[in-house]
């Protein structure tokens, strides 16, 4: 009974990080109705690497040269996406950017090279990902039409966070590194990157309702801070294939919440573009998973690698 409670409770947690990130995108459009787009990024940023820093000085744990030099790195990265994607949600709906952004699902695998090349029937579920992109991007109101700038930007995030997550995939597979650390360097990196353009902005920021205030405070607490420590915590106490599984919904949560909270619609076209999408991502996702087991049955040393290169979403 006490092993399947801590199963159960492992399973919430992980549940309540798709949650937190699939709802981040509406929270997101909804900081950018009212203030600049860098302003955003800025708080979020900003907010993050305090509450980062708060927890690295109660912890004190020894830094290493590599989570300093991989940290920053990945902070330029990181960075790009988080500036594609806040663009891109400001000018498309939240349902459309959570589905979007999963695909990272499908092309994150191919550019991992740590891993042996991926069966055919991956890039078959990759295919059924593209074709449901472009019904999701050209299925506007009045029908089939040109995909929104909007979705060129989100497209580009998905594009670049799939580099993004292969190159912390890299860096956790070569060298030993606390997350946490990888982590605040990359957050004050992307503070000091967006600093100098956010400038001219800093005082519409202050002067930002409390509204305003709380949705920057859920994407720079809940969907960075919260989110990384109850992914490390829960991955911890469970199998890869169970955590991705249930991080994998992030994209269910993300329509659900435009579409319910939101107010937010799907045109048949981009209802057809979701399920194809869903499927596609959820098809790759399984075939990737069995080829990573295979392997890591064949070298146990690679056992759970898997886990620390699924990152926080942005």
């Amino acid at each position: 009974m006490e092993r399947m409670f801590a199963v159960r409770r492992t399973d919430a947690v992980l549940l309540l990080v798709a949650v937190v990130w699939g709802s981040s995108y509406l929270v997101a459009k909804s900081a950018t109705d009212v203030l600049p787009v860098l302003a955003v990024l800025f708080a979020r940023y900003a907010l993050g690497a305090l509450a980062c820093g708060a927890v690295v000085l109660v912890r004190r744990r020894a830094w290493t040269r590599t989570e300093v030099r991989a940290g920053l790195l990945l902070g330029v990265t990181q960075a790009a996406v988080l500036v594609l994607e806040t663009y891109g949600v400001a000018h498309t709906s939240a349902a459309h950017a959570g589905l979007l952004i999963s695909l990272t699902i499908v092309l994150t695998p191919p550019l991992d090279r740590t891993r042996s090349p991926l069966p055919a029937r991956f890039y078959a579920a990759a295919l059924l990902c593209v074709l449901a992109v472009g019904l999701i991007g050209a299925g506007g109101d009045g029908g089939l039409g040109l995909p929104r700038g909007g979705d060129l930007l989100v497209l580009g995030a998905a594009l670049v966070r799939a580099g993004h997550v292969a190159l912390v995939g890299r860096v956790t597979a070569r060298h030993r590194v606390d997350p946490l650390h990888l982590t605040t360097v990359q957050m004050v990196t992307g503070t000091a990157l967006v600093l100098p353009c956010a400038a001219p902005y800093l005082g519409d920021l202050a002067a930002s309702d409390a509204a305003t205030g709380s949705r920057l405070l859920y994407l720079a607490l809940l969907c960075s801070l919260f989110a990384f420590l109850a992914q490390t915590w829960a991955v911890q106490r469970t199998s890869a294939s169970r955590a991705s599984l249930l991080l994998g919904t992030e994209p269910v949560w993300a329509v659900a919440t435009g579409l319910l909270v939101g107010g937010e619609h799907l045109t048949a076209w981009a209802a057809a573009g979701a399920a194809l999408m869903l499927a596609g991502t959820y098809w790759g996702q399984a075939v990737e998973r069995a080829h990573r087991d295979e392997g890591a049955a064949r070298d146990p040393a690679d056992a759970g690698k898997a886990l620390a290169r699924r990152v926080p979403a942005p």
